[in-house]
């Protein structure tokens, strides 16, 4: 079974986050793919872009921004009402782990309590939804293998895996799928959901490991690599991630919640070496780019390893991914390369340089915010 064209009766998609990362791939492949009208919320964050939707003929009939942010639950509900939407597909989520440690408030403002205000106005229009379209009508929740916490030397996450997860990013998430299963279970609204493995690919925001590190190798500049660089990651590519988020959508079993991963089992060192080894051959120049590789302190509470068991997805609806980790590393590589231009625009638009993020402490509270602790704490 693969992702094509959506059931027959799907006109009117909704995706939260498309003008994210992941999720602009799902508006590009709907746009390509399918007839759907899209209506693409996003609060236009400052990872947001749309330059990868905007060049697609498509767009200018068949996509429609809506600047919202979930966390207003009153322009959330209005959005909704005009969407309109036969299908739901909810990525929008603040996603970086680093970010996180030195702002969580955004975390749970965006991940919690934005999920909550969908879900408040998603069961509103089902529940007003004539007989036929309430019967075909989905609601998609993406969510992160992060919350099932850090595995050992061996084993994998699973849809039975316990949740625990270890920081303030992953706990928002956590917080946000037990949401989407108890507006199920309560209400009975028609959920999917899926947590997925470590994305990367064209079009990402150049904060995530893969793209920092082309970037910093093509500018000559130090390579951070985390701790002992022995943390593992399972990679997989956004457009295989793609397929199984629309095989999910539209084919899952509802309820249920299934596990996306790439295949793609690698430490941080070994992913960074395999970058490195790509671009001594496509920019020689630079050779060898090894040699900026520089260990730093490691993330405050950095899961140690991730791994996906993909089987039920695969078993239930016949996925696997089509790119090896080798296949899809070398297509980003060369993505990046020529879209260097891109990346500088983007970042500089969200006044992130590259520094290192993720090493605020609690100690590190704002003044005004140790005077609110002190007194509360105050007999």
């Amino acid at each position: 079974m693969h992702a094509g064209p959506l059931p027959e009766g799907v006109q009117r998609v909704l995706v939260t986050g498309g003008a994210g990362f992941i999720g602009g791939a799902v508006v590009r492949r709907l746009l390509k793919h399918s007839p759907a009208q899209v209506f693409n919320l996003d609060k236009l964050g400052y990872a947001s872009d749309l330059t990868s939707i905007e060049q697609l003929p498509q767009a200018a009939e068949r996509h429609l921004l809506m600047p919202v942010d979930l966390a207003d639950a009153a322009a959330t509900a209005e959005a909704v009402r005009l969407a309109d939407a036969d299908l739901v597909l909810h990525l929008a989520a603040e996603s970086h782990v680093d970010r996180s440690i030195d702002g969580p408030a955004a975390f749970i403002d965006s991940n919690i309590l934005g999920t909550f205000h969908l879900l408040q106005a998603v069961c509103a229009h089902w529940e007003r939804l004539p007989q036929e379209r309430q019967q075909r009508f989905r609601f998609h929740h993406i969510s992160t293998d992060e919350v099932f916490g850090s595995l050992g030397a061996s084993g994998r996450f699973s849809e039975s895996t316990p949740y625990d997860p270890r920081s303030p990013y992953s706990a928002s998430k956590a917080a946000s799928d037990h949401l989407v299963r108890a507006w199920h279970h309560t209400y009975g609204l028609p959920v999917v959901l899926t947590n997925c493995s470590n994305n990367y690919g064209p079009w990402q925001f150049p904060e995530k490991l893969i793209p920092v590190v082309i970037l910093k190798a093509l500018a000559g500049q130090p390579i951070p690599l985390y701790g002992d660089g022995a943390n593992v990651r399972d990679w997989l590519y956004v457009d295989d991630h793609v397929d199984a988020l629309l095989l999910a959508a539209t084919c899952g079993a509802l309820g249920q919640s299934y596990c996306v991963g790439g295949h793609g089992e690698r430490s941080n060192r070994q992913v960074v070496e395999a970058i490195c080894a790509q671009l001594d051959q496509l920019q020689p120049q630079g050779a060898p780019h090894g040699r900026l590789i520089t260990l730093v302190p490691d993330r405050p509470g950095h899961d140690r390893r991730y791994a996906i068991d993909s089987s039920r997805i695969t078993v239930e609806l016949g996925w696997r991914p089509k790119h090896s980790f080798e296949q899809g590393l070398e297509a980003t590589v060369q993505w990046l390369l020529e879209h260097q231009n891109w990346c500088a625009r983007v970042l500089m638009q969200a006044g992130y340089a590259g520094e290192r993020l993720g090493q605020r402490s609690c100690l590190a509270l704002p003044t005004a915010a140790w005077k609110l602790v002190e007194s509360r704490l105050r007999f």
